[in-house]
């Protein structure tokens, strides 16, 4: 359906732009641990869009997942969805978790990690979010040079000399390059994949240690993704609207024509 402006009016948005807009805002945020955005995991149980604004209510595998990642994962919906033009007032809301009522209120009150949590907030969000950013790294490049040796592109004794430019376009990469980004390292096409938490390259002879560890935090945090899944799908079984397979369920009653005057 196309939406037409009335006199004197121009065309905002229509209602199924701005559930799409919901949810790949959504679709950005990640699980700090599992690197897995939220949506692909299940973590968003609804979503409810009106002419005053968009509510998501989010829920966990367990009520005592810890609260620093919950509240990481809410403050990220919370920065996404405020970023898209014309939403309204946005809420972001955890379901079902023993911090739930501290988190909500630090959520809708903008508190900030440390205004939310007081003395209970250990680290800084920014030295939480960089801890898991770099196991993310670690593991997507492992994920390359793993991808590389299968594919007989180069062997465990060439893959210190192994650069950017040497892996193929594609997924594995992709997320590669998105990680170093997010860290500040170097992605220019010349620099080396196998390298240190700050980006500086290794010896050939300390490579093979950082790739084991490399390979453990991979298996690590993909074995925790299964076993989240797991638990998610467990208690949510009997959750009519939404079990623990299923996607969010989506309430969109904003009207179809906003109009801003001119």
């Amino acid at each position: 359906m196309t939406a037409v402006a009335p006199p004197g009016g121009s065309v905002i948005g229509t209602a199924d732009r701005l559930e799409h807009d919901v949810l790949v805002a959504l679709g950005t945020v990640l699980d700090p641990e599992l690197d897995q955005p939220i949506t692909e995991l299940n973590f968003v149980r609804s979503i409810r869009i009106d002419d005053t604004g968009v509510t998501v209510h989010l829920r966990l595998p367990t009520s005592f997942c810890s609260p620093n990642f919950a509240y990481l994962m809410g403050s990220d919906a919370l920065d996404a969805l405020e970023g898209i033009a014309d939403i309204g007032r946005v809420r972001v809301l955890l379901d079902d978790h023993h911090d739930s009522d501290k988190i909500n209120a630090g959520l809708d009150a903008h508190a900030g990690y440390k205004g939310t949590f007081g003395v209970e907030a250990l680290d800084s969000l920014d030295e939480l979010r960089v801890t898991f950013q770099r196991k993310a790294h670690t593991a997507a490049m492992e994920r390359c040079v793993a991808a590389e040796i299968s594919a007989g592109r180069t062997t465990a004794n060439e893959v210190d000399r192994l650069s950017l430019r040497d892996l193929p376009r594609g997924h594995a990469k992709s997320a590669l390059v998105r990680r170093r980004m997010e860290l500040g390292l170097s992605i220019c096409p010349n620099s080396l994949v196998v390298v240190d938490e700050e980006g500086n390259p290794l010896s050939p002879e300390a490579v093979p240690m950082r790739l084991r560890f490399a390979r453990s935090v991979r298996i690590s945090m993909e074995g925790n993704s299964h076993f989240c899944r797991g638990l998610l799908a467990t208690r949510y079984a009997d959750d009519d609207e939404c079990d623990g397979h299923a996607g969010p369920v989506v309430t969109n009653l904003r009207s179809n024509v906003r109009t801003e005057q001119e």
